[in-house]
């Protein structure tokens, strides 16, 4: 079986921390390496990690986000899997093992997916991959339901979270790692989509179970932070990453996704921080269209590939 990093970005993660890294310590399949990389946490956190058998600390001094912390990680490993697993996950003791079994059982695909489960109510989904909707919206498939019979079933995946995932190594490197201008939230599916316009395909395995806390670092899904990294990025996403005729046939829709979002989240008193985020989002498309043009031109996967596998449903008010 192939040899894994586990790479864990941390930044202020407390006790949920050190609980990651002792369900990582009782892995039936254990990393060859597991690299925390600390973003300028204050609360002590690191330096516990520091004292744990087999972690291999990099304080990186100031937070320089979720992207580029994974990618300074990435240029130290050499194994042939990467996993990424956020500091407030708590993985299942064959977790791992089984990721590197779904990858050995399937060597056309790139990027495997956990079932993330909520840590406060195991029963409850927190994530079965990530979603890519038509109009340029993501989210977590299952998303706070109770799990059901059919989760149970491996299923091809549009890209996973990142929070818990496998990556084939090469694939990372050949597709450039993470986006570091997206700081963090979506990075995962803008490398996801990469990946797939690359001509590689991403899967769920179910066995792979990790119980999340979510958003613990960052005040929760719905805060200024969340809102405004996770709303530029979505339009950044879409801009970089949409191919060819579905870029300009799906645009209007795009674009009333973002004027929607705008009205929802100033009726929820989060006015200021949207508009922002779409200002700068404006502003940021000269620098993404450029790496829009070297994304595009080094595609490999067919439109209508990529248009198979968007999600298309008309109702998504819910998903706010």
């Amino acid at each position: 079986m192939g040899e894994v990093t586990v790479i864990i970005v941390n930044w202020n993660g407390g006790t949920l921390l050190d609980e990651c890294l002792a369900s990582l310590a009782q892995q039936s399949y254990p990393p060859a390496q597991v690299l925390l990389m600390d973003n300028g946490s204050t609360d002590g956190s690191a330096q516990r990690a520091r004292q744990m058998p087999g972690i291999t600390v990099r304080f990186l001094g100031d937070n320089l986000g979720f992207a580029a912390a994974n990618n300074r990680a990435l240029s130290e490993c050499d194994t042939e899997f990467v996993a990424l697993l956020n500091p407030d996950a708590s993985p299942d003791k064959d977790w791992l093992m089984s990721l590197v079994n779904a990858a050995q059982a399937c060597p056309g695909v790139a990027a495997f997916g956990s079932r993330q489960m909520n840590q406060r109510f195991p029963k409850v989904i927190d994530g079965l991959g990530d979603v890519y909707h038509v109009s340029g919206l993501v989210w977590r498939n299952g998303y706070g339901r109770t799990e059901r019979a059919a989760d149970a079933v491996p299923d091809m995946i549009f890209s996973p979270c990142a929070c818990a995932a496998l990556y084939r190594r090469e694939a990372l490197v050949n597709t450039g790692g993470f986006d570091e201008d997206f700081f963090c939230y979506v990075e995962d599916v803008d490398l996801g989509f990469r990946l797939r316009l690359a001509g590689y395909c991403a899967m769920y395995v179910p066995d792979a179970v990790v119980y999340h806390a979510g958003s613990a670092s960052t005040g929760g899904q719905h805060s200024d932070f969340s809102v405004y990294h996770g709303h530029r990025n979505l339009v950044w996403t879409y801009v970089k990453n949409m191919p060819g005729s579905l870029f300009w046939i799906l645009l209007p829709v795009h674009v009333f996704l973002n004027l929607v979002s705008i009205i929802h989240f100033s009726i929820h008193g989060k006015g200021k921080v949207i508009v922002k985020a779409k200002r700068d989002s404006l502003k940021g498309i000269p620098k993404m269209w450029r790496k829009r043009r070297e994304i595009q031109s080094n595609r490999r996967a067919s439109v209508m590939a990529i248009w198979h596998s968007l999600d298309k449903r008309l109702w998504l008010a819910k998903k706010y």
